[in-house]
């Protein structure tokens, strides 16, 4: 009976031993592999001449073709231009009176199907700071 029980353990081992060693882990996103992966960055880098300046990255491995949208909370169109190529970086000088306190919106289309939106908003607040120091 005891040779029985050992022979059970070893062949749970085998048998452990063999699924572990056969198996593969299925991963959510195995099928993209990062290959024709686009990925936008829209920044906010500054102000020149009291004008704020944002920076768009358009990260692509294969060459695109993208349009770019500005439009006000309206939906008028204050902007609109097509780049083509692979990593593009672009720069835009917005003019203060043109923004006023709405917000605008950026639309990235990609010619191949992709679409991505940016919101902008302005928010001006005043801050007053009053310390108080012991002198003596």
């Amino acid at each position: 009976m005891k040779t029985e029980s050992r022979n059970y353990g070893k062949l749970a081992i085998v048998a452990l031993a063999f699924t572990l060693a056969f198996s593969a882990p299925a991963f959510a996103n195995d099928g993209d592999k990062g290959e024709n992966t686009n990925a936008t960055e829209l920044k906010f880098i500054g102000n020149m001449e009291n004008q704020p300046v944002f920076e768009l990255n358009l990260t692509n491995k294969v060459e695109d073709e993208y349009t770019v949208i500005f439009r006000d909370e309206y939906g008028n169109v204050l902007y609109s231009d097509k780049f083509k190529g692979t990593g593009i970086t672009k720069k835009f000088l917005l003019k203060s009176e043109d923004l006023g306190d709405t917000s605008l919106n950026v639309v990235v289309k990609s010619k191949k199907g992709t679409t991505e939106v940016y919101t902008i908003n302005r928010n001006h607040s005043y801050v007053q700071e009053t310390t108080i120091n012991k002198v003596k």
